[in-house]
């Protein structure tokens, strides 16, 4: 017998700059990554989602892939400037026109739409004004999304405001690999206070919209281990926890901040600064759901020293460094563990933790599992695509998402990380996801992998074979 409810949404997951191209089209507006990738050094080999996958004009042919693997849900995001090419004013009907499209192709086939207001790409335009660090950003937001409440919420239910803080903020304000390159936590904690409220102000819109539907917030889901029982190292991964979950979660689940962080960034940089009312704001306007998008775990050590911050983003194992703070932490290779070429640990238990985790910090809390996939440089084998690693994983977090499900958890989806093959934002083709093959050689064929059979099976037995 299935673990999984009769109701469960098995789907997968895209975000609009990984997969539409169209990056011009039809009066769309530029978005940070339009620009950001563009200039030298900012992605593996200059790559660019200026064509991208060209969903944009071959989302029929790839809904008619969906329905064939018998996705019940399709988690996607909405690119802001192709509906406002400036971020607010002007609306570009040819934009609404596709989304309006997809989704009903999505309908067409039973596969129920779930939309990702932001996954990254802000309007150029807003940036120039100051981007997340302007209030006035947050306001734009508000905006964009009464207008896609307004042209899309008679047919959607799902949405969520946002995905990955910690990624956009983390890599746009502290690590400067992500638009708008800055390294300064301080302007990062008062930009991350803006999406907060940017979310605040779109749920609260959302209520008031009569949308017979739930709203949510997608945060990546990272459990920390410390690598020894050492003082030094258990305090280093309590901090962890505090910034990259409880900051993260806490807004948008209690409708504030850890009081100690909070306290911590004060103290120190004299932020977030607040206007009035956004206590209420915040607090008046938590979620319905949360999507936890999860891919790995951390260990955490102490960090006496100073440490680099490069990534790994060619694929080619151990090239990374450690990625830490001096006098507060660092993540380290954990000496029991597996690890993917990009150096990302493979670790489902890990999955089954962090639900319960966030269960025990928040209740009984809607859970979807927004994200959770393997990025591996696929073997084509006598024409096929033999994504068996990928089988093994997802088979693996499939089996600790049950064992979270019979612990008790609230999940209610799962949307493996992605589809299609499509552009890792910085780590260009080579890092595939999906589960189907997209043939850069021969004009973006695509051709379903292994793993796509595989999943079908998975989803027509409610989760019973795999």
């Amino acid at each position: 017998m299935s673990g999984f409810p009769q109701d469960f949404l098995w789907g997968a997951a895209s975000a609009a700059y990984q997969v539409e191209g169209g990056h011009d089209a039809d009066g769309k507006g530029p978005s940070i990554w339009d620009v950001f990738s563009h200039l030298p050094g900012t992605t593996w080999q200059g790559t660019n989602g200026d064509i991208a996958v060209d969903h944009y004009h071959r989302f029929r042919e790839d809904v008619a892939l969906m329905a064939e693997m018998g996705m019940q849900s399709y988690r996607f995001s909405i690119a802001w400037p192709r509906l406002l090419p400036t971020g607010r004013g002007a609306v570009n009907e040819a934009g609404v026109q596709f989304y309006s499209d997809l989704i009903d192709a999505l309908l067409e086939h039973n596969i129920e739409p779930m939309i990702t207001l932001y996954h990254w790409d802000l309007p150029q335009a807003l940036q120039d004004e100051g981007g997340w660090e302007a209030r006035s950003t947050a306001e734009a937001f508000l905006e964009y999304a009464q207008l896609c409440y307004d042209r899309f919420g008679s047919r959607v239910k799902l949405w969520a405001t946002f995905n990955e803080t910690v990624v956009f903020i983390g890599h746009g304000y502290i690590t400067g690999s992500h638009p708008p390159a800055v390294q300064d936590p301080a302007r990062a904690v008062q930009a991350c206070h803006h999406v907060f409220v940017a979310h605040a102000l779109a749920v609260n819109a959302f209520r008031k919209s009569g949308i017979k539907g739930q709203i949510g917030f997608v945060n990546v889901l990272q459990p920390h281990t410390a690598l020894t029982d050492k003082p030094e190292d258990v305090a280093a991964k309590d901090l962890a926890d505090a910034i990259y979950t409880h900051w993260l979660y806490d807004p948008v689940l209690k409708g504030e901040y850890p009081a100690q962080l909070v306290a911590q960034t004060q103290a120190l940089w004299g932020v977030p600064r607040y206007a009035p009312g956004d206590d209420a704001l915040l607090k008046e306007n938590i979620c319905d759901f949360i999507g936890l998008n999860y891919y790995k775990r951390e260990t955490v050590a102490a960090n006496p020293d100073a440490t680099g911050l490069k990534a790994n983003h060619s694929g080619e194992r151990n090239s990374g460094h450690q990625f830490g703070f001096k006098g507060l932490y660092k993540f380290v290779r954990n000496p029991q563990g597996v690890y993917t070429d990009w150096d990302w640990e493979i670790w489902p238990q890990g999955l089954t933790d962090g639900i319960m985790q966030v269960k025990a910090r928040y209740g009984d809390i809607p859970i979807y599992i927004t994200e959770n996939g393997l990025g591996a440089k696929d073997p084509i084998i006598d024409g096929e695509v033999v994504d068996d690693a990928r089988i093994d994983y997802l088979r693996m977090h499939i089996d600790a998402m049950e064992s979270a499900i019979a612990q008790g958890a609230d999940v209610r989806g799962y949307y493996p990380w992605s589809f299609i093959d499509l552009l890792s934002w910085l780590n260009g083709y080579q890092k595939q996801y999906g589960f189907v093959y997209v043939d850069h050689n021969d004009n973006l064929n695509r051709k379903r992998k292994k793993s796509f059979w595989w999943y079908q099976k998975v989803i027509s037995s409610n989760g019973e074979q795999r």
